[in-house]
């Protein structure tokens, strides 16, 4: 697992040269932003330790197995001394509900674990408030931090060879547009996240962006293109 400090409150996470979580610092703790994919959990723990502070809460961005693979996991090895929180609508999806009427891509794997928290927008997690980021999948959020304006985009966004919007396939990466539900919703909330100004982007797959406006922009402009 490849482990950079972004800023004093937040490191990135890589597991497969492509697969992101984050450890965002809190007084008592980290809060672990999605959990890459399965048999990571003892990774994440080791990184959590070695800078200086235990996993106290896991928030997801969404349900997909690349983002709650080694959520079980690390329940298990953290003794279920950890709080979970899932966006609702993609909590209900792995409770069995039918929650949209189409067929959902991408890869929603079997959870033992039932989140102690539904995120709905506006929710705060620690310095995290909830931005609700719908379109990759119906419940997806992203999460602003309070205290430098990060952006935790999840999906909705990627920058694996520059910034693009999940919404149409890019290169080098469209497996990100291959698993969103619904690509107008997606780039609408792509647009959302724009207004935020955020001071540094951080996705799901990619490097971190800092200042990320102008790039961000070329990217809507371009998935608006595609969508036409």
């Amino acid at each position: 697992m490849r482990v950079r400090q972004l800023t004093p409150n937040l490191i990135q996470l890589t597991r497969l040269r492509f697969v992101n979580a984050f450890l965002v610092r809190e007084e008592d703790g980290f809060t672990l932003v999605d959990t890459t994919v399965a048999r990571s959990g003892e990774a994440l723990i080791e990184a959590a330790e070695a800078a200086g502070a235990p996993i106290r809460r896991i928030a997801l961005t969404h349900g997909h197995g690349d983002h709650v693979g080694s959520l079980d996991e690390l329940r298990g090895r953290l003794n279920g001394a950890v709080e979970v929180a899932m966006p609702e609508l993609d909590a209900r999806i792995h409770a069995g509900e039918d929650v949209v009427d189409d067929k959902l891509p991408g890869s929603w794997p079997e959870l033992e674990t039932k989140p102690d928290v539904l995120l709905e927008p506006g929710d705060r997690v620690g310095s995290l408030e909830v931005i609700g980021a719908p379109g990759h999948t119906p419940g997806h959020v992203a999460f602003l931090d309070t205290r430098d304006r990060t952006l935790l985009a999840g999906d909705v966004l990627t920058t694996l060879g520059g910034v693009a919007v999940s919404s149409h396939f890019t290169l080098p990466f469209p497996i990100a547009a291959m698993a969103t539900w619904d690509k107008e919703r997606n780039l609408a909330s792509a647009r959302i996240l724009r207004a935020l100004e955020p001071q540094l982007l951080a996705t799901g797959h990619g490097p971190a962006v800092r200042d990320p406006g102008k790039a961000t922009v070329r990217a809507i402009e371009r998935a608006h293109r595609a969508l036409c």
